[in-house]
C-alpha cells in the first residue's frame, strides 16, 4: 500500500489474505451492503475495484446474494 491506497495485489496467497482481512475492516459486521455502496468503499483503495470485490467474496471476508453484501469474514477489531 501507498498512500492509503493498494498499489498492487499480493502474489503469494498468505500476504493477499493479511490485505484483504485489512480491507475488510471498511464493513461493519450484520450490516448488509448494495453492490454500489461496496464500490465506493473500495474504488477508494484500487482503481480496479471490481476485482478487489471479487477477492474479497472468493475469499470468504465478503458475503454476496442479489446484489447486497455483507462481512461474512475477517478478524473483528474493537
Amino acid at each position: 500500500m501507498r498512500d492509503g491506497r493498494i498499489v498492487t495485489f499480493p502474489a503469494r496467497r498468505s500476504r493477499r489474505l493479511i490485505l484483504l482481512n485489512h480491507v475488510a475492516q471498511l464493513f461493519d459486521i450484520g450490516v448488509r451492503y448494495q453492490e454500489g455502496e461496496v464500490n465506493l468503499k473500495l474504488r477508494g483503495l484500487h482503481e480496479d475495484y471490481a476485482a478487489l470485490r471479487r477477492y474479497l467474496v472468493d475469499e470468504g471476508f465478503l458475503s454476496r446474494d442479489h446484489g447486497e453484501y455483507w462481512r461474512s469474514g475477517g478478524t473483528a477489531l474493537s
